[in-house]
C-alpha cells in the first residue's frame, strides 16, 4: 500500500491555530498537543493565552494580537516557523458572533465582526501559504459554521461573515491543492461554548445543554488533519444529536 494511504501521523507536525483562548481554538490546540504535535497559538487575551502556554508547556507557543492586523498573522505563522520547527498546517477558527437584526448593532460592532470573521481567516491564511508552499504542502482547516451554508433569522451579518468564509475554502482549495495544499472548511452547528455569549445568547439558553461541545469540533479537525495525504474533505458539517433520541 502506498505510503499516502495511511493515516496522517500528526506527532512532530507544527500547526498555528487563531482563537486559542476559549473554546474550539483552545480544544484544537489541547487535540493537537495531546496528538504529539506542535502548536502557535494566537488570541487577544494575554492572560488565558499564559495560562493555557502553562499548561500545554514546550508544545505551545503563545502568540498574542489582533488578527485583523496582518502583523499579527504574519508573528503567528513566524512563530510556528522559527521557533517550533516549521507550519504543516493553520487553522483559522478566531471570529466573533453577534445575533440579531441587522438593525440592532451600531456600525463599530458590525465593522468588528466582518473584520474579525473574514480578515482574520483571510490574513492568517494569507501569511502561511508562502510557508506551505516552500514545504510541499500541508492543511488549512478554516472553521466556519452552518450559517455559511444557509443563514438563519437574526443572522444576517453572521451569516455573511461565514458565508465569505466557506466561499474562501472553495475557491482556495482549488487553487491550491495542485500543490499538495488541502483546504477544508469545518461547519458546526451550534456549540455550547461562550462564543457570543452576551451578544445574543445567555448561559440559560434552551436547548444550550444538547448542542455541540467544543471538543466535538475539535475532533473533526484532527480528523481532517490526520486524513491520508490523498484525501480532501472540502467540507465537514455537524449537528448536535440530542440524546433521548439516541438509537438504544
Amino acid at each position: 500500500m502506498p505510503s499516502d494511504d495511511v493515516p496522517f501521523d500528526l506527532s512532530g507536525r507544527v500547526y498555528a491555530v487563531t482563537g486559542v483562548s476559549s473554546g474550539i481554538g483552545e480544544a484544537v490546540a489541547r487535540r493537537l498537543v495531546g496528538a504529539g504535535a506542535r502548536v502557535a497559538g494566537s488570541a487577544r487575551r494575554a492572560e488565558r493565552l499564559e495560562a493555557l502556554a502553562g499548561e500545554l508547556g514546550g508544545a505551545f507557543a503563545p502568540v498574542t494580537g489582533d488578527l485583523r492586523d496582518p502583523s499579527t498573522a504574519e508573528a503567528l505563522v513566524a512563530t510556528a516557523e522559527d521557533r517550533l520547527g516549521g507550519l504543516s498546517g493553520i487553522i483559522p477558527n478566531a471570529g466573533i458572533g453577534r445575533y440579531g437584526s441587522i438593525m440592532d448593532w451600531s456600525d463599530d460592532e458590525l465593522a468588528e465582526m466582518v473584520d474579525v470573521n473574514v480578515g482574520g481567516t483571510l490574513w492568517p491564511i494569507r501569511a502561511a501559504i508562502p510557508r506551505l508552499r516552500a514545504r510541499g504542502g500541508g492543511d488549512i482547516v478554516i472553521v466556519a459554521s452552518v450559517a455559511g451554508l444557509r443563514g438563519g433569522d437574526d443572522e444576517a451579518v453572521y451569516a455573511a461573515t461565514k458565508h465569505a468564509q466557506v466561499g474562501l475554502a472553495g475557491a482556495l482549495d482549488r487553487e491550491l491543492h495542485p500543490e499538495g495544499i488541502r483546504v477544508t472548511a469545518v461547519c458546526p452547528g451550534g456549540g455550547a461554548t461562550e462564543f457570543a455569549m452576551g451578544a445574543g445568547r445567555t448561559p440559560d439558553m434552551p436547548g444550550l445543554a444538547d448542542m455541540l461541545t467544543a471538543d466535538d469540533v475539535a475532533h473533526a479537525v484532527l480528523t481532517c488533519l490526520s486524513q491520508p495525504r490523498h484525501v480532501r474533505t472540502l467540507q465537514w458539517v455537524l449537528r448536535a444529536q440530542p440524546e433521548e433520541s439516541w438509537a438504544t
